[in-house]
């Protein structure tokens, strides 16, 4: 499967109860900001600032034919600090969602999946954000060579699937995203007799 039922449902409301009365960049580039001044249904008027609808990205929980994770320990510098993740990236323009999967599995941690499950999408920063996370479950993952970009800083972590899953419940996986894209993945995993 290459999507999710509920990837359909994440479209912009038919009628905005927001009335924007104006509106200007305040951050251009990769990670676009604006500046909008708007009118609330109660007739007060606020300034919001948010990164724009539009950006996609893209998480994975690999999993080997032996039934390991393949997690990743990456350095994220605005926590100063190393944390345990899945497998994740933007997606690129012109880049549909699975071939994005696929380059950051293999950019990540060498992998090669021999079968892709979609599971549910998320927004992951609604008050702030109109980014799209799109999560996946990649099974059969045979792992090589390792092609991180120039300002990646990762180490690849397999540990048994039960394992990883003890790492989630006990609180141990601290980025959001990754531990919502494990949740997710979870009951597929127990359906297939992996968990």
């Amino acid at each position: 499967m290459t999507d999710h039922p509920n990837w359909t449902s994440l479209i912009e409301d038919e009628v905005q109860p927001w009335e924007t009365l104006e509106s200007r960049q305040l951050v251009s580039g990769f990670r676009t900001v604006f500046e909008d001044r708007v009118r609330l249904p109660n007739g007060a008027e606020t300034t919001y600032q948010y990164r724009p609808r539009g950006p996609r990205a893209v998480f994975v929980l690999p999993v080997t034919a032996q039934g390991e994770a393949v997690l990743i320990r990456q350095f994220r510098y605005p926590l100063r600090a190393t944390v345990t993740e899945v497998v994740a990236g933007g997606v690129e323009r012109g880049e549909d969602l699975l071939g994005a999967a696929r380059r950051e599995l293999q950019e990540e941690v060498g992998g090669v999946a021999a079968e892709w499950v979609a599971l549910p999408a998320f927004y992951p920063q609604p008050s702030i954000s109109g980014v799209i996370f799109y999560p996946f479950l990649a099974l059969g993952v045979s792992l090589g060579e390792m092609h991180h970009e120039d300002t990646e800083t990762i180490e690849r972590v397999v540990v048994p699937l039960a394992e990883a899953y003890r790492r989630l419940d006990a609180g141990e996986i601290l980025d959001g995203s990754s531990s919502l894209t494990m949740w997710h993945a979870r009951a597929v995993l127990a359906a297939r007799g992996l968990l």
